[in-house]
């Protein structure tokens, strides 16, 4: 058993749900891959030919002193500049709620790779909702330490939000996890307002609908 696949263990929850939903031998870009984590174990174990953007030089210096190749961007300006269909795999993980241009930056992820696998903070789970009635403060669900005022998420959104950002968009549903505190999944492409309040987490793999 290699390293790589002995840390699969060690990945967060919802970056091993994500690497479960990429094919072996594909080619994937991870935007805002931070340390690298699930890059490397798709390097790895499932032999993906992975690259990765990372906005901090710290991440970058991270990823590259593991042999990943990776470079510094943004994902708000740098899309662009890929080819069409470039990837078979586009992954965003926690990262789409804090660009500028959101719907943007969706748009260039299903152009850019077969599938577009994004992962959000769903701030319509009944527990933040809670938090903000009873503490009266905006609730800080992805970024500890960070107070309102320097909280890298500037669009914050829950699952229903994003689901309808991707019917708006005419973008294919392929698959949906909802992700409880604990990391267990369930398969959620379509959500209502009940289904909104149990969930911490949403991944959803997508893709532009055929012509």
């Amino acid at each position: 058993m290699t390293a790589a696949v002995r840390a699969r263990a060690d990945l967060r929850a919802d970056l091993q749900h994500i690497a479960d939903m990429i094919a072996p031998d594909t080619r994937v870009l991870d935007i805002g891959c931070g340390d690298g984590a699930l890059l490397e174990y798709l390097v790895h174990a499932k032999r993906c030919d992975g690259r990765g953007v990372e906005i901090s030089q710290a991440g970058v210096r991270a990823c590259v002193s593991h042999g990943l190749s990776v470079i510094q961007g943004d994902a708000d300006t740098d899309l662009q500049y890929y080819p069409d269909g470039a990837f078979d795999y586009v992954v965003l993980s926690q990262t789409l709620q804090a660009t500028r241009e959101p719907r943007a930056v969706l748009d260039h992820l299903v152009r850019i790779g077969r599938h577009a696998i994004v992962s959000i903070t769903n701030l319509g789970y009944w527990r933040t909702r809670l938090s903000l009635f009873i503490q009266g403060r905006m609730p800080i669900v992805s970024a500890p330490g960070c107070r309102w005022y320097d909280n890298p998420n500037i669009h914050p959104c829950t699952s229903r939000d994003f689901l309808d950002l991707a019917r708006e968009m005419r973008l294919t549903v392929e698959r949906g996890l909802s992700i409880d505190r604990k990391g267990y999944a369930k398969s959620m492409t379509a959500i209502g307002r009940i289904a909104n309040l149990g969930h911490e987490q949403g991944i959803f793999m997508l893709a532009r609908a055929s012509r």
